[in-house]
């Protein structure tokens, strides 16, 4: 869980830095990146709802 919950944190921090420069700067490249990390993010929040209501029973 704890291992889930790093890539989680990496995941957002790759998000973020990519989103903010497509935002700030216009980068596009860079808004490219920020879609395709929102995709990996949707998956290990996916992953934590299972393993989290998994460990709560």
């Amino acid at each position: 869980m704890k291992e889930l919950v790093e890539k989680i944190q990496a995941s957002i921090e790759a998000f973020n830095a990519d989103a903010a420069l497509q935002a700030e700067k216009g980068n596009k490249a860079a808004g490219t990146r920020a879609r395709k990390e929102s995709l990996v993010l949707e998956k290990l929040l996916k992953e934590f709802r299972k393993v989290s209501v998994s460990e709560s029973k």
